[in-house]
């Protein structure tokens, strides 16, 4: 916009603050999710525009024209001297006004709070970030494969499954995961990924769980545990680093530190295995023995204790999903990684070498109670040209929270979906 400066725009939008005198109006305007400052003097516009003007109500929607003139302390660098104003369509007893409301009432007007300050900041983060992942694949040749949202296959745990009924033939699921279907792909494309919907239907009420979110996952031909660590490691601290770049001004209204930010994805990632986790969290006095699966609490004083995000690797095998290659040097364990992020944040990244012994997996799928039947596509990957190959999946509403500082992921999408919230 600094091109235009000294010239006039015409911008639609929407008034989202007005404050001033009888001789100034400062307006707050609202245009393709910005807000811009637009000055109504008086004496430019006449006593009876003015008069107007300064009756404007909260998220009235507008037509304005105005000298777009430079401006330090503005947002952009420039602010609008405004010179024509029209209504378009009144805004009246706007509920959400500049004062505290409760979360409650907050999320049951969701559909209004998404024109607020900080949750236009947010999902601006989100969608630069959404782009920085599907270039960072771009850039390094991935494919896209768009896997489907209804499938007959569980990829995590039965437990945490939607199901419907499906026409005449039973039931289907929502997917948890694209990974089986994305697994099939890489013996057509070797480097592949997916981004979209999943669904658990866990009833946790923790700040870290959502029953709609979206992920991120990825396969890759000939690649190993180790190979696939580094691989995540990488895509993590890129897309974090180009999003901290290009939204320095939306982290700013979040109030976000970015240098350290910035700092903690400069060098990469430590990595520790399961049983060294499990160290460190008994010298801290944490209840945990080695088996256990690592949860909230112990997740937050690996952190701490590392002094950031790190990957743990080598989980037993009786708490990972069927699919983990069994770890040769360690029967007990599977080939596999969780990223965890700081400030609470938590796991982000799970991945894993993938099992390639036909014979193993189907011992797998008994020992977690499913069908066998379901899974024979899925087994016949392992019988024609099968080949080492490694994936992982990333939560973006974990990613989005971490980059924000947010302390709960329910503000990291436009429309939350919890066990106690369907609504709007």
């Amino acid at each position: 916009m600094l091109e235009n400066l000294g010239k006039e725009l015409e911008l639609n939008g929407w008034l989202h603050g007005i404050r001033g005198s009888n001789k100034f109006q400062f307006l707050t305007f609202r245009s393709s999710g910005q807000l811009i400052q637009v000055i109504a003097d008086k004496e430019i516009l006449g006593d009876e525009v003015f008069k107007m003007v300064k009756s404007l109500t909260q998220e009235t929607s507008l037509s304005i024209k105005g000298l777009i003139v430079a401006n330090e302390k503005a947002n952009f660098g420039w602010e609008m001297h405004l010179k024509e104003i029209k209504i378009v369509s009144p805004s009246t007893d706007y509920p959400i006004t500049p004062k505290e409301h409760g979360t409650d009432f907050l999320f049951s007007h969701r559909h209004l709070w998404l024109r607020s300050k900080k949750q236009l900041a947010i999902l601006r983060i989100r969608s630069e970030l959404s782009f920085q992942i599907r270039n960072f694949f771009h850039e390094k040749r991935y494919t896209n494969i768009d896997t489907p949202i209804l499938t007959g296959s569980v990829g995590e745990s039965a437990g945490t499954l939607f199901s419907t009924e499906y026409f005449d033939l039973g039931k289907a699921y929502l997917a948890q995961t694209g990974q089986l279907y994305l697994e099939t792909a890489i013996f057509a494309h070797e480097k592949v990924y997916c981004f979209g919907p999943t669904f658990r239907a866990e009833k946790s009420k923790t700040r870290r769980h959502l029953t709609e979110f979206w992920m991120l996952e990825a396969e890759t031909a000939f690649m190993e545990n180790e190979q696939n660590i580094l691989f995540q490691d990488e895509f993590v601290r890129t897309v974090v680093r180009r999003t901290v770049e290009a939204c320095k001004l939306d982290l700013d209204i979040l109030e976000r530190d970015t240098n350290h930010l910035l700092n903690q994805v400069e060098k990469s990632f430590q990595v520790i295995d399961y049983k060294q986790a499990i160290e460190i969290l008994q010298a801290a006095q944490f209840s945990i023995e080695w088996g256990d699966d690592i949860n909230a609490e112990g997740e937050n004083i690996l952190t701490e204790k590392i002094g950031g995000a790190l990957f743990v690797k080598n989980y037993p095998r009786a708490i990972k999903a069927f699919y983990m290659k069994q770890n040769p040097d360690d029967p007990r364990t599977v080939l596999c990684a969780d990223l965890i992020a700081p400030d609470g944040v938590g796991e982000i990244i799970g991945g894993s070498e993938r099992e390639v012994d036909y014979d193993k997996l189907v011992e797998r799928i008994y020992e977690e109670g499913l069908p066998v039947e379901s899974y024979s596509w899925y087994l016949d990957l392992r019988k024609y040209g099968s080949v080492p190959h490694s994936g992982w999946g990333l939560g973006l509403e974990r990613l989005v929270a971490w980059v924000c500082g947010l302390p709960h992921v329910r503000e990291c999408i436009p429309f939350p979906r919890m066990m106690y919230r369907i609504f709007p």
